[in-house]
């Protein structure tokens, strides 16, 4: 590989990372047009998973307006980012997917609670497929593969040595 390939590698990887990390700080921000603004034309996105819906960007940025009206706080952490460029039959370096794991704490929304500790948390893997377009790196989909959640309820007591 010469340096010049490298550098542009290099170059998409960070592009492409800084989608997922705006992908989710337009979740956790509630920034519906900064949402649908990631996707490519037709892209769509999955959270079935999650108890959610699947749909083109525009109908999942209207159902997660609705349904995080629940969750005034949450933050998505996603971490050990796998990405890997031309996946896909006849591609020409302009397509990536991301495997990605996530932890999601939330705060539910709650009368009279200042607390803004979360008591709902789950986590998973989000698969992101992205298409490299005139606007740079864009989202074609998005899926969450929920693996686990704990939800509000009472607590263990704790361990008394």
């Amino acid at each position: 590989m010469t340096q010049r390939v490298e550098l542009a590698t290099v170059m998409d990887r960070l592009a492409v990372d800084e989608v997922v990390t705006d992908y989710a700080r337009a979740v956790d921000d509630g920034d519906w047009t900064a949402y649908r603004g990631l996707f490519a034309a037709g892209g769509r996105a999955d959270y079935r998973s999650a108890g959610g819906v699947e749909g083109d960007a525009g109908e999942i940025a209207a159902w997660l307006a609705e349904s995080m009206l629940l969750f005034p706080m949450r933050q998505h952490l996603i971490v050990n980012r796998k990405v890997t460029f031309g996946q896909w039959d006849h591609d020409t370096g302009d397509t990536a997917r991301v495997a990605a794991d996530y932890v999601n704490p939330m705060r539910m929304a709650r009368d009279g609670t200042a607390s803004t500790a979360p008591d709902f948390v789950c986590g998973g893997r989000y698969a992101f497929a992205m298409l490299r377009t005139h606007d740079g790196w864009r989202l074609r989909e998005v899926v969450v593969e929920e693996k686990w959640r704990r939800l509000p309820g009472p607590r263990p007591a704790p361990v008394i040595n």
